[in-house]
């Protein structure tokens, strides 16, 4: 069943935390394509959604973040992107049982279209076709995330929309510009949100980027720029370099000593991305009950 936005209500929501960093844990070789896990080690899948869950998480997101044929075309895989998208969900879905929603995650396609690589129509078929895939996998939801570029965005919530009768999240990824409040091309919190607002996007937000200090004020940006319902999921503070690893030193308690002045700036669905897990979700839920 599709998730309605009016359940959403005065309550906060929690979601789930990153993806990427916890799949490297459980044994994902750098390199090697996350969603073929879908159909290759759909336990761990298993193992990881119910980590979430268990730690309080109300919504969860798919391995699907790189499921288009332009990510997929890198490791050989394109042919399978229905196949990889749908058990995508299915798996979730089946983890998740009656516990949690699930929002099919559909990511950047790593291609700049002001450099003219691809064309519009290219971009907007490939979202096209993973988009019904998730759908016909069962999800709830579909969340776009980690956008740079409005355009690119457009195309992939032109795609949803027009495939499906599912919720669609719109998330850009903040990191750059002064004090790390605007994307990677140079869109404010408040060009996002209307852009959004203005395209249809029924969830306007804000993942992975900068972390949650940031991510608050980005958030209360968005909130003076639309009345639509707010999800943010920032990283685990500032990655760093060591050793060839990304590392993200910031604390699970100093984390979660931010969450609630995000829902103070008006956050509806919160949640974690790059370097959090199922013990921030833990922590966070703490501070919402």
């Amino acid at each position: 069943m599709a998730f309605k936005i009016d359940e959403l209500g005065d309550s906060v929501l929690l979601a789930d935390g990153a993806w990427g960093t916890q799949l490297h844990q459980m044994g994902l070789s750098r390199g090697e394509c996350p969603e073929v896990w879908n159909v290759d080690h759909p336990d761990r899948i298993h193992r990881l959604v119910r980590r979430y869950i268990e730690a309080g998480s109300q919504v969860v997101l798919t391995n699907t973040f790189g499921g288009n044929p332009f990510r997929l075309r890198g490791h050989n895989q394109e042919e399978r992107i229905s196949l990889l998208n749908r058990e995508g969900v299915r798996v979730v879905k089946e983890a998740a049982g009656m516990d949690a929603r699930v929002f099919a995650s559909i990511g950047p396609t790593g291609e700049m279209l002001m450099m003219g690589n691809v064309s519009a129509d290219e971009v907007l078929e490939g979202f096209r076709v993973q988009a019904e895939a998730v759908a016909e996998g069962g999800a709830d939801g579909i969340a776009i995330e980690a956008m740079s570029e409005l355009e690119e965005l457009r195309l992939a919530l032109k795609a949803a929309k027009d495939c499906t009768d599912l919720p669609v999240v719109a998330c850009m990824s903040f990191d750059s510009g002064p004090d790390s409040m605007s994307t990677m091309m140079g869109v404010t919190p408040e060009q996002a949100a209307e852009e959004l607002n203005d395209l249809g996007a029924d969830i306007v937000g804000a993942n992975c980027g900068a972390g949650i200090e940031t991510y608050v004020k980005i958030c209360s940006r968005l909130r003076s720029a639309t009345d639509s319902p707010l999800w943010i999921k920032p990283n685990n503070g500032l990655p760093e370099l060591v050793n060839g690893d990304v590392v993200y030193r910031q604390t699970i308690e100093g984390f979660a000593s931010h969450v609630q002045a995000l829902v103070n700036a008006g956050a509806n669905i919160i949640g974690g991305c790059c370097g959090t897990t199922p013990e921030h979700i833990r922590a966070m839920k703490a501070v919402l009950s």
